[in-house]
């Protein structure tokens, strides 16, 4: 592991804040200038009010331009492909800084709102099949499927659009997409359990870019302490202008945090390279 941690921020609205753009455009702003590596936004489908992540993200994408922007997706009760194509649009429209964050629902009251499933049993086994239907579906277009000729009213290459033919417990998927490949390739998905590319845990063991989740109170010492013992990185919880205005100065003059950003993409900030097309 290099030097340099990593840094996001839970951001968190109350009231009517919750519902205005400009609000959510203001804290983005202020992490993005920061240099943070990505915020992440809380949902839920347990009747609490507030907007939805992944829309309230890709309302915010044109108003930034570095920062990963990484909603919740609670993948109980939803279906993966309405959820690779969301995320891949905000990979677009945010020019390869999307992400997703997969979480479950296990209280019944929630499964009553849909009135689809009693079953609540293996919902983590559940949400790595749904993560793995959500990079077939984004490599289920090669990158140079789209060929736009006008002059042949050619638009897309069809050997190059990819039935995934994904067959499990709780998914019989088929597809292709109907959304190109994102700019990322596979938008990084982070969860509580190393379903993706991103882990948020308190075992530095797992695999995966380990985030800590950590009040912003934590001394600067300590998680340079834990990030010696192999986090990855941290994700932040608190009074945001505390982290932005007192802990990354002083993470900064530490030098273990960027003071400028070296890449345009959120797998570039984390270090990930773009993967190749499972199906090219």
């Amino acid at each position: 592991m290099g030097s340099r941690l990593h840094l996001a921020v839970a951001l968190q609205a109350t009231g009517d804040e919750a519902y205005s753009a400009k609000h959510w455009a203001g804290l983005v702003r202020a992490a993005e200038d920061a240099k943070l590596d990505f915020v992440t936004f809380d949902d839920s489908l347990d009747g609490r009010p507030g907007l939805d992540a992944v829309l309230t993200a890709a309302r915010i994408a044109p108003l930034t331009s570095r920062i990963g922007l990484v909603p919740t997706a609670v993948v109980t009760h939803t279906e993966p492909f309405h959820v690779s194509k969301a995320i891949a649009t905000l990979d677009y429209v945010s020019k390869g800084r999307g992400g997703v964050a997969l979480t479950v629902a296990e209280n019944p009251a929630v499964a009553r709102h849909f009135g689809r499933r009693d079953d609540l049993t293996d919902l983590w086994d559940e949400a790595i099949d749904y993560a793995e239907v959500l990079r077939r579906l984004w490599d289920s277009w090669e990158d140079d499927a789209e060929i736009r000729d006008v002059a042949t009213g050619r638009f897309i290459d069809r050997e190059k659009l990819h039935h995934i033919d994904f067959e499990g417990r709780w998914f019989s998927v088929r597809g292709p997409s109907i959304t190109p490949r994102p700019p990322q390739g596979h938008p990084p998905i982070a969860a509580t359990e190393p379903v993706g590319d991103i882990v948020f845990s308190d075992r530095p063991s797992v695999s995966g870019l380990v985030f800590r989740d950590v009040d912003a109170s934590t001394p600067v010492d300590q998680l340079i302490a834990w990030h010696a013992e192999g986090f990855a990185g941290f994700r932040l919880h608190g009074d945001l202008a505390h982290i932005t205005r007192v802990l990354v100065p002083e993470l900064q003059r530490a030098g273990v945090f960027r003071t400028e950003y070296e890449h345009t993409t959120l797998r570039g900030h984390l270090g990930l390279t773009r993967p190749a097309n499972q199906f090219a």
